[in-house]
């Protein structure tokens, strides 16, 4: 694999680009493999990514049942944060963000993570005061966050619609070191970067069957053969439910929705950071600007429950109108596509990334609207609980049994719903 540098750019823009080598592999499954990875977008790669690069193993598969970054990874709209509160949530979130930090030099692949600010709208005193809580804990545990009043936020988004908006504007929180990154390119980037340490990347893998033998899995049968794995991670998503069913250990506490996305003709630079307008449970809506110039944006789940990858009118509707209704400038934009995403919504919105019944299965799962960044620290402590067998202190209540234990991680207080956890 042909490293990228300043030299290798220079030497191969004189050469017509004919000294870079292929990015990652397209090989043959094995028999066997120390570990298996079923999901090959970023959480499993990731995984992969991360158990050979710190816990020395090298014998891996990633099984993925169409293309790598098929599902969402790349069905999503980008956003990086890490404003969360919930202790386990707080850390998790935390260790992901300054990941993405760094996630260009340490994949050698530019995944063109832009800090431009997430910037949550602010709408009643009640708003303020429950935001204020929110991110004085992130200050107090070494995160970032800042309070805009309605005169800061009139310099910096001169456009929003102040005057005639039916929720008044009060104000904003922001959090600095947040932004976007390019879906694509981070698949891109762990994949190459995981081929590179040995890993096999198995795109139109699909499992069809699993076998189980004295409390393991002993083998999965895929379109590509029958392949075994000392260890299973499983990490597909909204589709969790099937593989989980499959392995015959009955219902996880996640319904499938499907959660779409929008992206507009392209403008002059109009938005430099991610715009959150979520007043009080009457609306949800976020909207940034891409490097080409879309806007993309997003709001609210489909409320019933699908696997379908596809959209329909009337969330094209609702997020409209959200849109106009704080960006009315937006109006005569022409809507380019829409697309969604299958979510594994919990029933308190935290993910699970826990251990299971069978001896050697590891649950990778429940990640809500979270999924695209949370993919590092999602790899990272995958990895870290497949290879020695117990979960880092930072993520041993995201399990199974929380509910009955009575932990709470639920970040918006809003009881056992899994619709309402967006």
């Amino acid at each position: 694999m042909t490293k990228f540098n300043a030299w290798n750019v220079f030497k191969n823009g004189l050469n017509g680009q004919t000294g870079w080598s292929r990015q990652w592999r397209d090989p043959e499954p094995k028999s066997s493999y120390d570990a298996v990875i079923v999901g090959g977008g970023l959480h499993g790669l990731a995984t992969a990514y991360y158990l050979a690069k710190h816990h020395n193993m090298h014998n891996i598969a990633v099984l993925e049942k169409g293309w790598i970054g098929g599902g969402n990874a790349g069905r999503n709209t980008t956003i990086v944060r890490s404003n969360y509160m919930m202790p386990g949530n707080r850390e998790f979130y935390e260790h992901t963000l300054q990941l993405w930090e760094n996630l260009s030099h340490d994949l050698n692949y530019n995944v063109m993570f832009s800090q431009r600010a997430h910037v949550v709208l602010i709408h009643s005193p009640g708003a303020l005061d429950a935001y204020a809580r929110r991110y004085n804990t992130m200050k107090l545990t070494g995160s970032d966050g800042e309070l805009w009043s309605l005169e800061k936020l009139k310099k910096k988004i001169p456009h929003l619609n102040y005057d005639n908006g039916r929720f008044p504007i009060l104000g904003a929180i922001v959090q600095p070191r947040a932004g976007n990154a390019r879906h694509d390119s981070a698949v891109w980037g762990y994949a190459r970067a995981a081929d590179s340490l040995g890993v096999d990347i198995l795109q139109n893998c699909e499992v069809t069957g699993i076998t189980r033998k004295n409390g393991s899995i002993e083998s999965l049968q895929t379109t590509r053969g029958n392949i075994k794995g000392k260890k299973i991670g499983f990490a597909v998503a909204g589709h969790t439910s099937v593989l989980w069913q499959m392995a015959e250990l009955g219902n996880l506490p996640i319904e499938s929705h499907k959660l779409q996305a929008f992206v507009t003709e392209a403008v002059k630079p109009l938005l430099d950071c991610v715009l959150i307008f979520g007043p009080g449970g009457a609306a949800h809506f976020y909207i940034s600007q891409s490097d080409k110039g879309s806007m993309v944006f997003g709001g609210e789940l489909d409320w019933y429950k699908s696997y379908a990858q596809r959209g329909n009118l009337p969330t094209v509707k609702e997020n409209g109108e959200c849109a106009m209704a704080i960006m009315p400038c937006l109006g005569k934009l022409r809507l380019l596509r829409h697309w969604a995403g299958v979510m594994d919504m919990s029933m308190d919105g935290s993910f699970f990334m826990c251990k299971t019944p069978l001896d050697n299965l590891y649950l990778n799962a429940g990640w809500n609207y979270g999924g695209f960044k949370a993919s590092p620290a999602s790899g990272w402590y995958f990895a870290d609980l497949i290879a020695n067998e117990r979960p880092h202190k930072v993520i041993e209540n995201h399990n199974l049994e929380r509910f009955e234990k009575g932990i709470n991680l639920d970040e918006r207080g809003i009881g056992p719903d899994p619709k309402m956890h967006g």
